[in-house]
């Protein structure tokens, strides 16, 4: 099995969440796949790629996008706790938090 559909199939299986036996027959023998895919883990390989593939980020076009998100009143705590420590606070609607998401062009 050649590089990219070997990792083809690597992505699909996290992608689809499913387990190694469930990859569909164009990949290959399920086997095949997890063993080769535990081998590169063990020795680094897919460490070596994601570090390769974070330092040549392409930031010329970033987007970035963020949701509020409404928290039950017991989620921060008891009264007279460490609230202030927490990333829920108080805003008109409730308690909240928000959550910020940043992708760059490659993404």
């Amino acid at each position: 099995m050649d590089n990219r559909l070997f990792v083809e199939a690597v992505l699909y299986r996290y992608r689809a969440g499913i387990p190694w036996r469930d990859l569909p027959e164009r990949f290959g023998d399920f086997r095949v796949v997890h063993t080769r895919f535990s081998r590169w883990s063990r020795s680094g390989v897919w460490e070596r790629l994601f570090q390769a593939l974070a330092e040549d980020a392409d930031n010329e076009y970033a987007m970035i996008d963020a949701t509020i998100v409404r928290a039950h009143q017991h989620s921060a705590g008891a009264k007279n706790s460490r609230a202030e420590e927490e990333d829920i606070g108080l805003s008109i609607g409730g308690l909240s938090t928000k959550i910020h998401g940043l992708v760059d062009a490659r993404s």
